[in-house]
């Protein structure tokens, strides 16, 4: 079956995303075969919600700082993954450190590759429970995608590159953007797993549901 998309893509939709936040998991799972059959560009875009956390004056994620909303978080987590057939393993620590993902994420985000590596970090993190934050893992995941792990980790940890991400977590925070997944339609904000239904919409037919 030929699924090839005729005619212009739609405008595009901006995935900002935290690789260690829970609701993104099933969203970055789900994402670019979405998009692809509604015609729709995504543009990833990586970043960190521990700034954006502490403005709030917030020191940890509000899952662990409230126990009663991390309970319910977790068990929602397990329904939204049975229903989508991913798998989940409760992290053993939770948040994990997630800058050396997200820097290699930021680098090469235009790449090809960069969805299934994104993919690759979901999965170490929430599905089988291994340490994004070490080298080795990430290295993993992009050897998983076929790219020279080590050479890319040197290349996201040079100077510049540290920038791109602390400039992208900068820009988030002044296009409003809270928590993660959020996606972002020119400036309509959409924020959660349970809206990227509603963001798609808004790409096909921008305003819907509005009033005149």
């Amino acid at each position: 079956m030929d699924d090839t998309i005729e005619g212009p893509l739609r405008p595009a939709l901006e995935f900002w995303f935290e690789f260690a936040s829970t609701y993104s998991y099933p969203a970055a799972m789900r994402i670019e075969a979405m998009a692809h059959r509604e015609g729709i560009a995504v543009l990833w875009r990586p970043f960190l919600l521990g700034p954006i956390f502490q403005r709030q004056g917030w020191r940890d994620s509000p899952f662990n700082l409230y126990p009663a909303q991390g309970r319910y978080m977790w068990r929602d987590l397990e329904r939204i993954c049975a229903s989508l057939d991913l798998p989940l393993r409760r992290p053993s620590i939770f948040p994990r450190h997630s800058v050396l993902a997200a820097r290699v994420a930021c680098v090469f985000a235009a790449e090809s590759w960069l969805p299934e590596f994104v993919r690759q970090v979901f999965q170490a993190n929430f599905a089988e429970d291994l340490d994004i934050a070490r080298s080795e893992v990430i290295e993993a995941c992009l050897e998983r995608v076929g790219q020279p792990g080590l050479a890319h980790i040197e290349h996201a940890l040079e100077s510049a590159n540290k920038d791109a991400l602390r400039s992208q977590t900068e820009q988030a925070m002044v296009r409003g953007i809270f928590g993660a997944p959020s996606f972002l339609v020119d400036r309509e904000l959409f924020w959660g797993n349970d809206r990227l239904e509603q963001a798609m919409a808004w790409c096909k037919s921008p305003g819907l549901g509005q009033s005149a």
